[in-house]
């Protein structure tokens, strides 16, 4: 939850070095104007912002605009992240389409998320919930994740990869349903670090 305006800079900054390695002025024009992740990030860190101060009514005309933003570029990118989703610093939106993360969904730090990813909630059962998922987290095109799950730190999920079950952390999973087939994490996968 973004409740200042220095962590809300902290954030743009972060999810930014993760794009490009640096978080300069120059860096920002060029990457909010050419980098369809970024901007999706800029927007949604911005309505996490502004919809978390109290009692400051002169903001509502931005604070729309900013919705709107974000509403926008959810049809035009196909990018589905609710700004309440409570995502740490470093998102990374590898490439953009059918990308889906449920509101309760709660990740870490250095998150890369590529096209067609589901992050969804189980309404029934023993994992009826959402997912906790940690630091350094990897997860490829199309790949699958349903329930109250943990995914540990520094885990990378393969290509269209059902996920239904806990991961360690360094676990690689892929398959369907989801099977951890080493400990080698997602070094080099989840790059540009924080």
């Amino acid at each position: 939850m973004i409740t200042s305006f220095q962590t809300w800079k902290e954030f743009v900054k972060c999810d930014l070095y993760r794009y490009i390695l640096k978080t300069d002025w120059k860096s920002f024009v060029t990457a909010y104007f050419s980098v369809p992740g970024f901007k999706y990030c800029f927007w949604m860190r911005t309505n996490n912002y502004l919809g978390n101060i109290k009692g400051k009514f002169f903001l509502l005309p931005i604070f729309l605009f900013s919705k709107l933003m974000q509403r926008h570029l959810k049809f035009k990118f196909g990018i589905q992240i609710p700004s309440i989703t409570k995502i740490d610093k470093g998102l990374f939106i590898g490439h953009f389409s059918c990308i889906f993360v449920h509101s309760d969904v709660v990740i870490g730090k250095n998150f890369t998320i590529s096209q067609g990813v589901s992050i969804g909630v189980a309404n029934r059962g023993s994992k009826k919930g959402t997912a906790i998922i940690g630091d350094n987290v990897y997860v490829g095109p199309g790949a699958k994740i349903f329930g109250h799950i943990n995914i540990g730190n520094d885990a990378a999920i393969g290509a269209n990869a059902v996920v239904t079950i806990d991961l360690p952390p360094k676990a690689v999973a892929v398959g369907v349903p989801a099977k951890i087939i080493s400990l080698n994490g997602s070094e080099g996968y989840a790059n540009n670090r924080i």
